[in-house]
């Protein structure tokens, strides 16, 4: 999985936003910074559906596109990603788990026990 563009997150951003499938003119007007064509925001829907980040359904003659994975998902797999990059994965997990607040650790605990008691 590869990192977004600014186009391709801005309208991650919105689809994820989002509690339903958009079209892609709906997408456009709620991109609200840029004056895109419609092509544009076409095009792009349709990159991001061939990189497998979005699914779409054909509504008349429309599609409708919404996310194949959660927010959180995908940013869990950038982390994933980005550890895959050192040559020390245990020198990064121990820095990364230095650098974050009590609360995150507190989160990050509670998600290990629980992976320990499946």
């Amino acid at each position: 999985m590869k990192g977004l563009g600014e186009l391709e997150r801005s309208i991650m951003d919105i689809l994820w936003a989002e509690n339903a499938p958009l079209t892609a003119r709906e997408v456009g007007r709620m991109i609200e910074d840029r004056d895109l064509a419609p092509t544009t925001v076409m095009t792009v829907l349709d990159r991001l559906s061939r990189k497998g980040f979005l699914t779409r359904t054909r509504d008349g003659r429309a599609w409708r596109y919404q996310p194949a994975a959660s927010r959180d998902a995908y940013v869990a797999e950038l982390m994933l990603e980005a550890l895959e990059m050192t040559g020390d994965r245990d020198a990064a997990l121990t820095r990364f788990a230095q650098a974050v607040s009590g609360s995150e650790a507190e989160i990050l605990r509670k998600a290990l026990t629980e992976l320990e008691e499946e």
